[in-house]
C-alpha cells in the first residue's frame, strides 16, 4: 500500500487520541496540559529515528517483537509480543467505547457496552474481508477526521476573538484555589476569608449552583450529594455514581486538583475529631507537568502500528508514515488542549471527558458542529479499532510462523485468504477487556498506556541491541545514542509514574499480560514440558504399565515430530567460532536437533575443506545436535532460498544467516524472513 493508505490506517489511531487525551492530560496537569503534550511530541520525534533505524534494518512485520527476535532470544522477544498484543486489545476497546460515548452525546439511549461490542464485531468482519478493502475505508475516515478537526480549530479561534476566553484565568498561576467541600457530609469550611454564617448558608450561594451542574454530570462523590440534600438543595440530573478507588485520595479531573482528607481539632481538652474536611489544593507545577506528561503519552498510541504491517507497505513508505504521524500529534493534541482551556474553566474540563471536543464544538459554533464532531469521532475511533485488527493480525501471524503460538491460528479463509481465526480470537479477548473494566475510560487508558509504553521501551532496547550486536547490518537511518537514551528514560519515567499513580490499573494490566505470556512460554518450552510429563509417566509405568504405555509412546512420537523439523544455516566459510555460535543459538532457541549447514559457491571446488572438518569437531562436541553439511554450486539469492524452501519443505523463517555488510545486495525483506542469528 502507498503512503496515504498506510498513514490512514495508523493515523486514525494516533489522531483519534486527541478526542480523549486532551481531557485526560488536563485532568492531570490543569493549565499545563498543552506543555505536557508538547513534551510528548518532542519524545515522539526521538522515537521517529529509533523506529526508522530498526525497521529500516529489519523491514518485517512484528514491531518490537521482530526487533528483539533478530537481536536476542525468542523468549525475550515474546515478552514484547505479549505487551503489543495487550496494547492492541486496549486500544481497540478504548476506541470503541469512546466512539459510543460521542454517539451517546447525540443519542442518549444508545447502550454503552452493547454498542462497543457491536462496533468491535463490525470491524472484525471487515478485517476478515481483507486489508485492501479496510485501507479504503481508513482513508475516507482519516480525511474526514482532519477536515473536522480543522473546522473545530477555526470555530474555536473565531470564538476566542469574539468572546471573553478563560485563558487568563486558567493561566493565572498566582490565584489560590479557595473552593473546599465536605466529603463526610458533616460540615463545609473554607480557608478563604469567610464567617461561620457564610459556611452555613453555602447551600444558597453561587458555589452551590456550580456544584449542582457538576452533580448533574454524575462526577462528584455520593457523599457530597447526600450532604447537599441534607441542606435542602434539590440536585439536577441522575443519581451520582460513587467515586472509585481510595476515598481519601482521588483525582476528580478538575485541573490537576486533588482532594485531601484532613483531621481538624475540635473542642477543648485536646480531643480531636475527624471532620472529613476535603480541601481542593493546586498541585505543584512540576508534579502537575509530570503527571500530565504521563497521561498525555496516551496521545501517541498508534505510532507503533505502522511497524507491525510494514511488509504490506511500498518501499520507502514506512519513514513517511512516522513523519506524518509526528506532525499530526505535534499540531492537533496541544491545540485541542489549548482550545479547551480557552473555552472552558480548567476545573470543568474533566466533567466533559467522555465527549470533550463535541462539547467544545457546541460552545463555539453550535449544535451543527457538535453533531459533526460526534459523527466524526465515532468514525475515526472506529478507524482506530480497524488499526488494532490490522496490526495484531500481522503480529500474531509472524509469531505463529515462529512457533510461539499454536499453528491452529494459521488457518486461512478460503474465500478471502485472511487468517480469520486470529481476528476472531482477538475480538473475544477485546470483549473480555471491555467487560472486566466496565468501559471505564481512566481504567482503559491506564491499562493501554502501561502496555503501550512498555512496548516503546522494549523497541528502544531493540535499537540498542541492534547497534551493539548487529553493527554491520545496513540501515537507511541511524538514531544517535543521545536520542535513544533520552527517549528511553522519558518513556520509562512515564511508565513508572502511571504504575505508581494508578496501581489498580496496573493490576488489571497484569491480569491480561501474565496469562498471555504464560501461553507463549508454554509454546516455547513445550518440549521440556513434554519431557517432564514423559518422565512422570515412565516413573509410574512400572505400576500401571499397560495403562500408560500408549501415552508414553504418543508423547515420544510427539517430541520426535517436533524435533524432526530441520533448520538451515547458510555460511560463506565462517570461522569455527561462528559455526559454534550458530549451533548454540539453535540449541537454545529452536525446538529441533537437526541443522543443515549450507555453503553456496559458484565453483564448488573452491569451498575450503576446513568447513567440513570444523563441523565434524562440532558434531562431536554437541552429540545431541545432528549436523548435515551441504555444498551447493550457484549464487546465494532470494530465488535460491525460495527453491530450497520448497524442495526441503523448510519454512524461510527457519533459515538463518549471519549479519551481512553494506556490500550485500539484498535486504531482509527481499530474503523473505530469513533470520539473523550472528
Amino acid at each position: 500500500m502507498g503512503q496515504l493508505a498506510a498513514t490512514a490506517i495508523c493515523g486514525n489511531d494516533i489522531t483519534s487520541s486527541c478526542l480523549y487525551v486532551s481531557a485526560l492530560a488536563t485532568m492531570a496537569a490543569a493549565h499545563l496540559s498543552p506543555f505536557s503534550l508538547l513534551i510528548v511530541a518532542a519524545v515522539l520525534y526521538l522515537f521517529r529515528k529509533i523506529y526508522a533505524e530498526v525497521v529500516g534494518a529489519l523491514p518485517l512485520n512484528g514491531g518490537a517483537y521482530n526487533a528483539l527476535l533478530n537481536t536476542t532470544s525468542k523468549s525475550r522477544a515474546s515478552v514484547a509480543a505479549c505487551l503489543t498484543l495487550l496494547s492492541y486489545m486496549a486500544t481497540a476497546v478504548i476506541s470503541a467505547i469512546e466512539a459510543v460515548h460521542y454517539v451517546r452525546s447525540l443519542w442518549d439511549g444508545l447502550p454503552e457496552i452493547a454498542g462497543a461490542i457491536g462496533l468491535l464485531a463490525v470491524f472484525m468482519i471487515l478485517t476478515i474481508v481483507g486489508i485492501t478493502e479496510s485501507a479504503k475505508v481508513a482513508i475516507g475516515i482519516f480525511i474526514t477526521h482532519l477536515v473536522t478537526l480543522g473546522l473545530l480549530l477555526i470555530a474555536g479561534l473565531v470564538w476566542v476573538l469574539s468572546n471573553d476566553s478563560h485563558l487568563d484565568d486558567n493561566f493565572d498561576f498566582q490565584a489560590p484555589i479557595q473552593r473546599q467541600m465536605i466529603i463526610s457530609g458533616k460540615d463545609l469550611a473554607s480557608k478563604a476569608p469567610s464567617t461561620t454564617e457564610k459556611n452555613e448558608e453555602i447551600g444558597r450561594n453561587e458555589e452551590i449552583g456550580r456544584i449542582e451542574t457538576q452533580l448533574g454530570n454524575g462526577t462528584l462523590p455520593e457523599s457530597l450529594k447526600v450532604y447537599l440534600e441534607e441542606k435542602g438543595v434539590e440536585l439536577a440530573g441522575e443519581e451520582v455514581a460513587p467515586v472509585e478507588g481510595d476515598p481519601h485520595r482521588w483525582r476528580i479531573g478538575t485541573g490537576g486538583l486533588e482532594v485531601l482528607v484532613q483531621p481538624e481539632s475540635a473542642g477543648e481538652g485536646g480531643h480531636e475529631e475527624e471532620r472529613g474536611l476535603a480541601v481542593l489544593t493546586e498541585t505543584t507545577l512540576l508534579v502537575g507537568l509530570f503527571f500530565g506528561f504521563c497521561a498525555a503519552m496516551l496521545g501517541i498510541s498508534g505510532f507503533e502500528s505502522s511497524a507491525n504491517f510494514v511488509e504490506e507497505q511500498e518501499p520507502g513508505v514506512f519513514p513517511k508514515t512516522l513523519r506524518n504521524m509526528w506532525i499530526a500529534v505535534s499540531i492537533l493534541n496541544p491545540s485541542m488542549a489549548l482550545l479547551a482551556l480557552a473555552v472552558l474553566p480548567v476545573d470543568e474540563v474533566g466533567f466533559h471527558k467522555n465527549h470533550l471536543l463535541a462539547h467544545l464544538g457546541d460552545l463555539t459554533a453550535g449544535g451543527w458542529l457538535k453533531f459533526l464532531i460526534s459523527i466524526d469521532a465515532a468514525l475515526v475511533l472506529s478507524g482506530a479499532v480497524l488499526t488494532s485488527y490490522v496490526g495484531v493480525t500481522g503480529l500474531v501471524h509472524r509469531m505463529t510462523l515462529d512457533r510461539c503460538l499454536p499453528q491452529y491460528l494459521l488457518k486461512k479463509n478460503k474465500k478471502f485468504g485472511t487468517t480469520h481465526r486470529i481476528v476472531i480470537a482477538f475480538f473475544i479477548l477485546a470483549v473480555s477487556v471491555l467487560l472486566v473494566t466496565g468501559g471505564a475510560l481512566e481504567a482503559l487508558a491506564g491499562v493501554y498506556t502501561l502496555s503501550f509504553l512498555s512496548v516503546m521501551v522494549l523497541f528502544a532496547v531493540g535499537n540498542i541491541l541492534l547497534k551493539v550486536r548487529r553493527r554491520r547490518l545496513p540501515r537507511p537511518d541511524r538514531a544517535s545514542w543521545v536520542f535513544v537514551v533520552v527517549a528511553t528514560v522519558a518513556v520509562a519515567s512515564a511508565l513508572v509514574g502511571i504504575a505508581i499513580d494508578q496501581p489498580e490499573y496496573f493490576m488489571v494490566f497484569l491480569y491480561y499480560f501474565l496469562p498471555a505470556l504464560a501461553v507463549v512460554m508454554v509454546m516455547l518450552w513445550r518440549v521440556g514440558l513434554l519431557k517432564t510429563v514423559l518422565g512422570i509417566v515412565q516413573y509410574h509405568s512400572k505400576w500401571v504399565l499397560q495403562f500408560f504405555g500408549g501415552i508414553s509412546n504418543g508423547i515420544e512420537k510427539k517430541i520426535d515430530q517436533i524435533n524432526s523439523q530441520q533448520v538451515v544455516f547458510f555460511t560463506r566459510g565462517d570461522m569455527v567460532d561462528n559455526l559454534r555460535r550458530a549451533v548454540e543459538y539453535v540449541r537454545d532457541n529452536e525446538q529441533t536437533k537437526r541443522i543443515k549447514v549450507v555453503t553456496v559457491a559458484e565453483d564448488i571446488s573452491k569451498i575450503p575443506d576446513k568447513i567440513e572438518h570444523d563441523l565434524q569437531v562440532l558434531d562431536e562436541a554437541y552429540p545431541n545436535i545432528d549436523l548435515e553439511f551441504v555444498k551447493m554450486e550457484g549464487t546465494f539469492s532470494p530465488a535460491l532460498i525460495d527453491r530450497l524452501s520448497g524442495e526441503w519443505k523448510i519454512p524461510k523463517n527457519l533459515m538463518f544467516i549471519g549479519s551481512h555488510g553494506e556490500k550485500f545486495k539484498y535486504d531482509q525483506a527481499t530474503l523473505g524472513g530469513v533470520r539473523l542469528i550472528i
